[in-house]
């Protein structure tokens, strides 16, 4: 049987629909097109098959496969932060790629439930036309200054991994006055795409938002713009795929694992939307001008903690005074 080109066409648009075929594998994502783009050029070029995609927050598309659970219509999940998946994983089963040899075992999900795809590192993002004399912040703690109050912007934590993964390591870096200041001079943003996005078109100065977003917009040639890695240390997270349990592909939704989590996938993806490889065997700073790893001051924070205090931390950080609701 052909592919549909209609159904597969649904799929791109991130509407309402199953699988094209039951043989070919349909990925929930909540990345960009460049990244899921090349995802699915790897997958016809490894697999010689058609992989579908739906499109959508990592918090919606995770539910979407909770309601799915009697009549499942995705195969891989990609991606969010165990800080998140946490929460479903009785929603996903375990596989063990073979891939997962070039990874380094620190990243690895226990009981590899989930494949460590890439690395995200949180950044401060700036746009220097907007400084209006001020300093661009080069520290977290900077940001508790009143001087960027309604000026900063980031994800919402509780409908972003991105913003939970923000919030919840300033929640623990800082002391508890100089946090809830940062948090007074933030506006939230329901998208995290909105974040980069409201920070290069002018309209706020700082973003707080993952590596990959933020650079993107610097790669794309825009001067004005710079990236600041926090001199107390910045939050890294792991990005993560999984098999849903039950996936309809079978065999071919493992295999579209291990072309996500080949050396030639996640050179293709650094390059094309700049995620940070999972793999130990590839050097960023040969295809993408972005630091290694090694290069930059990470404050360590529990993933395990984070997923198991989200209910808890979300409520609280619901009653912390912001600076607005970005529109």
């Amino acid at each position: 049987m052909k592919y549909n080109p209609i159904a597969g066409l649904a799929l791109g648009l991130g509407l309402a629909a199953g699988p094209a075929l039951a043989q070919d594998p349909v990925l929930y994502t909540s990345n960009p097109v460049p990244a899921y783009e090349a995802v699915q050029a790897a997958v016809k070029g490894a697999l010689d098959t058609d992989l579908g995609v739906i499109t959508g927050g990592s918090g919606v598309l995770l539910r979407r496969i909770e309601a799915e659970q009697g009549n499942v219509q995705g195969d891989v999940f990609w991606s969010s932060s165990a800080n998140t998946l946490g929460a479903f994983e009785a929603l996903f089963e375990a596989y063990a790629s073979p891939e997962l040899a070039a990874i380094p075992e620190a990243l690895r999900y226990p009981g590899d439930l989930f494949q460590p795809t890439n690395i995200h590192l949180v950044t401060i993002m700036v746009n220097t036309d907007l400084l209006d004399g001020a300093t661009a912040p080069t520290s977290w703690a900077e940001l508790a200054d009143p001087v960027w109050k309604g000026r900063v912007i980031m994800p919402d934590p509780a409908n972003s991994s991105t913003g939970y993964t923000i919030a919840w390591g300033l929640s623990k870096l800082l002391d508890e006055q100089t946090y809830k200041a940062v948090v007074a001079n933030v506006v939230t943003s329901g998208s995290s795409s909105a974040v980069p996005k409201g920070v290069a078109m002018g309209e706020y100065a700082v973003g707080l938002t993952f590596e990959t977003n933020s650079y993107a917009y610097i790669d794309g040639g825009q001067t004005e713009l710079s990236l600041a890695y926090p001199s107390e240390g910045t939050f890294q997270t792991v990005e993560f795929s999984g098999l849903i349990k039950g996936a309809p592909a079978g065999e071919t939704a493992q295999k579209t694992i291990d072309t996500l989590l080949s050396q030639d996938a996640q050179i293709a993806l650094l390059k094309a939307a700049f995620r940070r490889p999972s793999r130990a065997d590839i050097t960023v700073s040969e295809h993408v001008g972005l630091p290694e790893l090694s290069a930059v001051a990470v404050f360590p924070v529990d993933e395990a903690e984070a997923a198991a205090s989200r209910d808890a931390f979300l409520a609280a950080w619901a009653e912390l005074p912001k600076a607005g609701d970005a529109e």
